[in-house]
C-alpha cells in the first residue's frame, strides 16, 4: 500500500523554518509515543560529510555480526521510506501513512525531521531492533538525534564549513556543535583532524567521553583493504566504521562493512554507450573529495545545487573536471541555473529530465558525464536513468 500523496504533502510541509532547533521537539514526540527509543541501543553518526556511507558500512557490519539492525538516514533519494530500514528492508509505506495520520491528530505542529525520527524509533521498537544506526541531520548537540536515550557510541566523520548559518560562523563553532554529540562514558570515535580535532578533544574531555582516534588507537582504525565504495575519501569512512564496530564488540563485521554499497556516492551507470557518474556532493568539502576521486575528469558536468548552499565554492573544484557544463534545478529553492550558466559558461536547463538528455547528447560516445551538486539532483537523475534502462 502506498500512502495518498496528501499524507506526504502534509509531512513535507512541516519544515523547521521558524521553529526552535535542538532535541526538545523530538524528545517531546518520543515521550508522547511511550519512549520507543529506550527499547534499542543507538549509534549516532554525525559530521559534515560521509555520514551516509559510514551508516551503510555500520549497517552491513552489524548485520553480518548477527545483530538485528535499524538504519535511519537522510535525505532520501527517491522514496521517503529509504530513510527507515530494518534488516535492509525499507519501511512499508502503509506504516508511514498510519503514523502521519496519528501525527496530524496528536502532533500537528511538530517538525518534519522530528516526526521522521519519531517514526523510525517507533518502527525500531516494534520490530525488535537491537542496535539502530542513526544519522544526524544537522549538527550534534543541536540535532534532533541528541534526544535518543540509549546511545552506545558516537561516530564523528569530519568537520568542514557547511550549514554555516545554523552552526557557524567559524569552523571551530561547527566542530563544537558536532562534538556536542559526546556523552559521559560513551565512546566518541572520529577521523576529524587538525583544528577541528582539537575542539573535539576539548569537548570530549569536558563531557567525560572517551575519545578514540587513529592516533590514539591505531589498531581500532586499521582496515585490511580499501572499501568497495569508490574514492579515496571513503577510506576514512571505512576506518571509522571499522573502529566503531570493534568498539561495539563486533570485529567480525568489518569485512562486510568494507563491502557495503550506498547509492549516489560515485555511483556508476552506463547510458547510451556512455559512463555516467552520479554523486551527491553538495558542499565544498564533498566537491573536493569528488574531484580527487576523478583524476581523469569527465566530458560534461551536469550540476544543480540548492540556493542555501555555497554554490561558488562547491563548483570551484568541479569546473576543471569537465569542459562542457549543463546547469539545472534540483528543487526549490535552487541556485538559478541561468545565473550559473552566465557566470561559468554552459547551458541552463531548469527541467532535470531535459537537462540530463542534453548532457548525455553532449557527451561523446564512450565518454563520461558527471552529475553532482545535490542529493536531490542525484535522486532525480537515478530515477530517470533507471526508467531508461541504464545499466550499472
Amino acid at each position: 500500500m502506498t500512502p495518498d500523496l496528501p499524507y506526504y504533502d502534509w509531512l513535507y510541509a512541516r519544515t523547521r523554518a521558524g521553529r526552535e532547533r535542538g532535541p526538545g521537539g523530538a524528545r517531546a514526540l518520543l515521550d508522547q509515543l511511550g519512549r520507543p527509543d529506550a527499547a534499542f541501543g543507538s549509534v549516532r553518526v554525525v559530521g559534515t560529510n560521509g555520514k551516509g556511507s559510514t551508516c551503510a558500512m555500520l549497517e552491513a557490519g552489524l548485520l553480518a555480526a548477527g545483530v538485528r539492525v535499524g538504519r535511519f538516514t537522510s535525505p532520501h533519494l527517491q522514496r521517503y521510506e529509504e530513510r527507515v530500514r530494518v534488516g535492509r528492508e525499507e519501511l512499508d509505506p502503509a506504516r508511514t501513512a498510519a503514523f502521519i495520520q496519528g501525527a496530524k491528530d496528536h502532533a500537528p505542529d511538530a517538525a518534519f525531521f522530528d516526526l521522521t525520527l519519531a517514526l523510525a524509533c517507533q518502527v525500531f521498537a516494534e520490530d525488535g531492533v537491537e542496535i539502530a544506526v542513526m544519522e544526524a541531520g544537522v549538527g550534534g548537540a543541536s540535532d534532533a538525534t541528541a534526544a535518543l536515550t540509549d546511545v552506545r557510541a558516537v561516530a564523528l566523520t569530519n568537520v568542514a564549513l557547511d550549514h554555516v548559518a545554523t552552526l557557524g560562523p567559524t569552523l571551530a563553532d561547527i566542530a563544537r556543535d558536532k562534538a556536542g554529540a559526546a556523552r559521559p562514558g560513551v565512546p566518541l570515535l572520529t577521523t576529524a583532524a587538525g583544528e577541528t580535532l582539537a575542539v573535539v578533544r576539548e569537548v570530549a574531555g569536558a563531557v567525560g567521553a572517551p575519545l578514540f582516534t587513529s592516533d590514539t588507537h591505531p589498531d581500532l582504525f586499521t582496515v585490511p583493504h580499501l572499501p568497495r565504495l569508490p574514492g579515496p575519501h571513503q577510506h576514512a569512512n571505512a576506518a571509522l566504521a571499522a573502529a566503531t564496530l570493534r568498539t561495539l564488540g563486533h570485529p567480525e563485521g568489518v569485512e562486510a562493512a568494507l563491502n557495503a554499497t550506498f547509492p549516489a556516492r560515485l555511483e556508476r551507470f552506463e547510458a547510451e554507450g556512455k559512463t555516467v557518474w552520479v554523486d551527491g556532493a553538495h558542499n565544498p568539502h564533498a566537491a573536493l573529495a569528488l574531484a580527487a576521486s576523478l583524476p581523469g575528469g569527465a566530458d560534461v558536468l551536469l550540476f544543480g545545487g540548492l540556493a542555501r548552499k555555497d554554490t561558488a565554492a562547491t563548483l570551484e573544484p568541479l569546473l576543471g573536471l569537465a569542459p562542457q557544463r549543463v546547469f539545472t534545478s534540483p528543487g526549490a529553492p535552487a541556485a538559478p541555473p541561468e545565473e550559473l550558466s552566465a557566470r561559468y559558461g554552459g547551458e541552463a536547463v531548469p527541467d532535470v529530465g531535459q537537462a540530463l538528455a542534453l548532457a548525455l547528447a553532449q557527451t561523446p560516445p564512450g565518454g563520461t558525464l558527471l552529475v553532482a551538486g545535490s542529493l536531490y539532483l542525484a535522486g532525480a537523475v537515478r530515477g530517470l536513468l533507471d526508467r531508461s534502462g541504464a545499466g550499472r
